[in-house]
């Protein structure tokens, strides 16, 4: 038995389980023998590049399409199983929404649908729609149809919730208010599964990040764990005078190099190593920073090593 990074503790049934599931479309191999378990309480952020097999792994989990090979269990049973038992709320960004009902008509169809529904006004009142209550779906903003998905999605006790993107069409002070209350959900005890553009979301948000790359798992870990795999570290500082850039892209331990006017930005092996030979090319280098790689950073460095490995 183990304790979640929210201090929740994990059982022997893991909430979700993908045991080296595989999923192929024609020659596209979209999910390719992917292991993992998802645990109670975690909140866990889903990271790749379009085409990584972010959506084709949570329509595996959903229940929505078919492993080629391999098992996908959720609360040890199927995903259908647990779907009816109303343990796993989803929010898509495919699939458009009923058009001639206000949302409080929709909200609340998704209530008496659920097997262990909310009060209607609860739910309204946690996705912060309360007050469009009366409106027609059909006359909401982007990001207030989001908020209605993630309404959805929360009608009932789930004791898992998927998101594909939620965030996606908010402003910042609703994915603000968005993030609080999955926060709430995960201190409850619940698991937070969600996909996401937004580097600094999952930076600030999940306990645990998984990055996909064609369908493979490349990394599983904390934010800090996975920018601390990718082994590089940011330089950043300003040069007066004429900027040698030979002798800049000769620096050891160098990976990249980017110069915009007097700023100076590397990305290096070796920090210590680079800037002690930078000093050594007589350079007196201002503002000197060094600093480890956000997560986008990171997760670019991780993929195009994986890339890199290609044969040629």
């Amino acid at each position: 038995m183990t304790t979640t990074a929210t201090g929740a503790t994990a059982t022997s049934t893991a909430v979700v389980s993908f045991d080296r599931v595989s999923k192929v479309y024609g020659d596209v191999r979209a999910v390719d023998g992917l292991t993992l378990d998802l645990h109670p309480g975690e909140t866990v952020a889903l990271l790749g590049p379009n085409g990584a097999g972010k959506s084709s792994t949570l329509d595996l989990l959903l229940g929505l399409r078919t492993a080629d090979s391999g098992t996908v269990s959720l609360f040890g049973t199927t995903p259908q199983e647990a779907i009816r038992a109303g343990r796993v709320g989803a929010m898509l960004q495919s699939g458009g929404l009923m058009e001639d009902v206000t949302v409080e008509e929709l909200v609340l169809l998704a209530c008496d649908l659920h097997p262990r529904p909310h009060p209607v006004g609860e739910v309204l009142a946690r996705a912060g729609i309360a007050s469009i209550a009366g409106r027609m779906v059909n006359k909401l903003s982007g990001g207030q149809e989001q908020r209605v998905r993630f309404a959805l999605a929360t009608a009932g006790a789930n004791d898992l919730i998927v998101l594909d993107e939620p965030t996606t069409g908010m402003d910042v002070t609703a994915r603000q208010a968005f993030w609080a209350t999955m926060r709430e959900q995960a201190e409850q005890g619940r698991t937070v599964l969600f996909a996401t553009h937004y580097l600094e979301e999952a930076d600030a948000i999940a306990d645990r990040v998984l990055v996909l790359h064609k369908g493979r798992l490349l990394a599983d870990g904390t934010a800090a764990e996975i920018k601390a795999r990718a082994g590089a570290r940011r330089i950043s500082f300003e040069l007066e005078g004429a900027i040698d850039r030979a002798a800049l892209r000769a620096l050891p331990f160098l990976a990249s190099l980017d110069i915009t006017g007097r700023r100076v930005r590397i990305q290096s092996h070796n920090a210590d190593a680079t800037v002690h030979a930078l000093y050594g090319l007589g350079l007196y280098p201002r503002e000197l920073e060094v600093a480890g790689l956000g997560l986008e950073q990171a997760f670019v460095a991780i993929t195009e090593a994986e890339e890199a490995k290609k044969p040629c």
